[in-house]
């Protein structure tokens, strides 16, 4: 970092990646900071810098002490530890020292005394819902909500039919031919524990789904215009299932709403899908499979005279952009369905899903919420 990119930072002030302070000589508050920074996107702790971003200066004796401050409250004052790195300046005022926080990989980090602070804005907050630390673990890969066990949901609850004709196509033995329980297979696949189904079991092979896990239902609604009328659709489907079921009912109702075009067919034709059906596939595939199951509610599927949207809940995971995922990077939220998802429906897991659908179709544009937690893809017809 060169010296007049430091001057731009403080002339721009304090916000959520930049905090100032003019010294510090208490590692407490500065491991509250580092924490803070951790469980966010990162960060940078200028000292030598007033709040109002007057360069009040350091002298060089301050440099050393500064260090030690810094190496203890990282290594000794937030768990797990963690290793920033420090850089020294010399402007006219004397010394400043910038302290580079990085994103965490091993999120929730916290204080010595347990609390988890983040960044919100330019200050700090203690992060005190379920739901916020909850996914600070999701995002660090230690839990997953597909593996999340519905209470009261035992073998009694899955189709056994359903699971009995995968489990032969996929294992070419048939169940009543091996010497397991039903139970004990399901806890052998990850998909009980101790006889209680998880929600990837209950989404894969479930029954009544649509009372067992309401939440999870795919809503599909048709308009006539640009944009949401409550009081005038075209059509309208809440899709429940396993998720087999689900996938083709939500592709049916998709290809039976969107534009066709005539091109060289006969009038009395269907004509040809104006966009490819292998978009469609991918990317309700990757809504169902990746979406966020921490969260109650449905994956929504608008379809629009100029544009389908497909929104489903949770931000992209683990630090990944936009631009990642059309680069073909990938984190695997929910492993259990993943993997079975590979068996089930038109999905590889490497991560080249939203690559093919471009490829197919480039009208294609992703947003994410971080804050009302949603990823949109919007599909627009050519104009």
């Amino acid at each position: 970092m060169e010296t007049t990119e430091i001057l731009e930072i403080i002339a721009r002030g304090e916000d959520g990646r930049h905090q100032f302070k003019a010294n510090v000589t208490n590692s407490t508050s500065l491991s509250q900071e580092m924490v803070a920074f951790s469980n966010s996107v990162g960060g940078m702790i200028i000292i030598g810098v007033s709040d109002d971003g007057s360069i009040s200066g350091l002298k060089r004796e301050d440099i050393g002490k500064l260090s030690n401050i810094v190496s203890n409250a990282a290594s000794q004052q937030v768990k797990p530890p963690i290793n920033p790195i420090t850089e020294n300046f010399f402007i006219k005022n004397g010394f400043i020292m910038v302290v580079h926080i990085l994103p965490g990989i091993s999120k929730p980090y916290m204080d010595k005394d347990g609390v988890v602070w983040v960044k919100s804005g330019p200050d700090k907050r203690k992060a005190t819902s379920r739901e916020e630390i909850q996914r600070m673990y999701q995002d660090a890969g230690l839990i997953h909500g597909d593996e999340i066990p519905v209470s009261e949901m035992t073998i009694n609850d899955i189709d056994e039919k359903l699971f009995a004709k995968f489990y032969e196509k996929e294992y070419e033995e048939k169940i009543n031919e091996q010497e397991l329980p039903l139970k004990q297979l399901f806890d052998n696949l990850n998909l009980s524990k101790n006889g209680i189904i998880n929600v990837a079991g209950l989404l894969l092979f479930g029954k009544n789904n649509k009372y067992r896990l309401p939440a999870f239902v795919v809503k599909c609604v048709t308009y006539p215009s640009f944009e949401i009328d409550e009081d005038s659709y075209l059509d309208s489907q809440d899709i429940s299932g396993a998720i087999k079921s689900v996938f083709d009912d939500t592709m049916g109702f998709v290809l039976r709403n969107i534009k066709r075009v005539q091109k060289d067919k006969n009038v009395n034709s269907l004509g040809e899908l104006e966009i490819p059906k292998i978009v469609f596939e991918e990317l309700i595939v990757n809504a169902l499979i990746h979406r966020d199951y921490f969260i109650s509610a449905p994956i929504r599927i608008f379809i629009f005279s100029n544009r389908i949207e497909i929104i489903s809940p949770g931000s992209l995971s683990n630090n990944l952009t936009i631009e990642n995922i059309k680069s073909g990077n990938s984190n695997i939220r929910n492993p259990i369905l993943a993997t079975f998802a590979t068996k089930l429906l038109p999905y590889r897991g490497l991560g080249n899903g939203v690559r093919r659908a471009l490829k197919a179709y480039e009208n294609i544009q992703f947003f994410q919420d971080k804050q009302a937690m949603l990823f949109t893809a919007v599909i627009s017809y050519k104009q």
